[in-house]
């Protein structure tokens, strides 16, 4: 299966470049009302870009995006906190130096972003300390924290790469366990009346699946579920910006449907279906207090909103049966995984012929194609070796042995030392071997002791 999935993945590189080179405690509104903010609550938000580098663009510019949306919707930028590397806008490769946009013709949403935590202090610490409002734990950047009360809304959005259990950053990974007990020691302090979570990233559901508590008050939507792969868009094939993506499906879309709509008259609930309806890619899921949505206005979370009516904009037929409303300006959708790859064999197109550019590019492009090959087969002959060549193949394809609503794995210290263990012998995984955490805890789950799988990893890899 690994194999086809390369072979596939090598098919639609070489005929694209021949297309272009030839809490329950809290009390809820009530239905219909406009006002599930109270009195005396604040708004906070906390945007996060969790990648770097140009090939990762979209992470930056759906945030910044988000953070223009906040803005004209009245939150301050006291109380918004932003997360990105904010090495996208002077890149060398942005044919628009200064300027970062999120859709085709697009505004620059790059002006005004707070950059609150940049470059080496986007980290995992600084993330979980900012939502606990724990100044004394922070290494550099501004020093802003979630310092939030208990009729205070709270609002998360983040943008990155994940896999099952586990999202991205910089600096390291933010496994899920780890991520809902900074969550429920957020909740234990009553710092908030309600919160929101929007997730872009691959197998996004598995952060939150059998993790987030009913209780807590949160309410959390993905743009994928624990088993798939979300999807970028507004990948040009032509134009100045034609080796990247602008934007990811998920994101634009509630982004955009923010843009357009009195937040005052729409609840979480309404966003999540359209969103859902136009993400056609991956299944949109929602995790969390789902009473919450129904019964809570985005105003609450965004702001008053501004409603921009530019002809550019898609949704307009956003709630109707037929959802392709995507702009047709020469651009179309690939899945996260092929991301790095578009971008590499675009810039291979584009490259003069005979150019050391060309050439480097061309170099990338191979060695990233050879790494997902040999991961795909290093992992495959650990599977087979631990399950038989038959449920070998059936383990790495899909979570097994999980009874509905649970977990990814039970025992989260199983799966990290899992993977501790395979990188220790076979190297660091990249974005798209990181999948293969599946396969890693559904060794957890069968009894698969870490010895047992490390001495595979080492006969397969050559080391030890």
């Amino acid at each position: 299966m690994a194999q086809r999935e390369v072979l596939a993945t090598i098919f639609l590189i070489l005929a694209s470049a021949l297309l272009i080179e030839a809490p329950s405690h809290h009390r809820f509104p009530k239905p219909g009302s406009h006002h599930s903010r109270s009195e005396n609550g604040k708004r906070w938000a906390l945007l996060v870009a969790g990648s770097y580098g140009y090939s990762n663009y979209r992470h930056q510019a759906d945030v910044c995006h988000a953070y223009q949306v906040l803005k004209k919707g009245g939150l301050k930028d006291e109380n918004i906190i932003v997360f990105m590397f904010d090495d996208i806008a002077s890149n060398k490769q942005n044919p628009r130096k200064g300027v970062i946009i999120n859709r085709p013709n697009g505004p620059n949403v790059y002006p005004g972003v707070p950059k609150d935590y940049t470059g080496a202090n986007v980290t995992v610490g600084n993330f979980f300390n900012v939502i606990l409002a724990n100044r004394s734990g922070l290494t550099g950047g501004s020093g802003k924290v979630l310092d939030s009360g208990p009729d205070d809304h709270i609002f998360i959005y983040y943008s990155d790469h994940g896999a099952p259990g586990f999202i991205e950053m910089p600096d390291g990974l933010i496994f899920a366990r780890d991520f809902a007990h900074i969550l429920k020691k957020k909740y234990e302090a009553r710092s908030y009346a309600q919160m929101v979570i929007y997730m872009e990233a691959c197998f996004g559901g598995s952060i939150f699946k059998g993790l987030l508590s009913d209780n807590w008050n949160i309410y959390a939507t993905t743009a994928a579920n624990p088993e798939e792969q979300s999807y970028v868009c507004y990948c040009m094939k032509q134009g100045e910006y034609q080796d990247t993506c602008l934007g990811d499906h998920y994101s634009v879309s509630w982004i955009e449907d923010s843009e357009r709509r009195n937040l005052s008259g729409e609840t979480l609930e309404k966003q999540f279906k359209l969103v859902r309806n136009r993400t056609w890619d991956s299944h949109v899921m929602e995790y969390g207090n789902k009473s919450l949505a129904a019964r809570s206005f985005l105003n609450a979370f965004m702001g008053a909103g501004h409603l921009d009516r530019s002809p550019f904009s898609p949704l307009d037929t956003l709630e109707s049966a037929n959802v392709s409303s995507f702009p047709r300006a020469k651009s179309y959708r690939i899945s996260q995984h092929e991301a790095e790859l578009y971008h590499h064999r675009q810039q291979y197109v584009r490259a003069r012929r005979g150019s050391k550019e060309r050439s480097h590019a061309k170099q990338k492009l191979v060695a990233e194609i050879r790494i997902r090959e040999e991961t795909d087969l290093r992992m495959s002959q650990i599977a087979d070796a631990l399950f038989g060549s038959e449920m070998g193949s059936y383990n790495m394809g899909k979570t097994t042995g999980r009874p509905e609503g649970e977990a990814l794995v039970d025992d989260w210290d199983c799966l990290e030392n899992m993977l501790k263990a395979y990188q220790e012998r076979c190297g660091k995984l990249n974005t798209y071997g990181l999948k293969y955490t599946r396969l890693l805890a559904n060794m957890c789950n069968a009894g698969v002791h870490v010895e047992q799988m490390a001495s595979a990893a080492a006969r397969v890899c050559a080391v030890g």
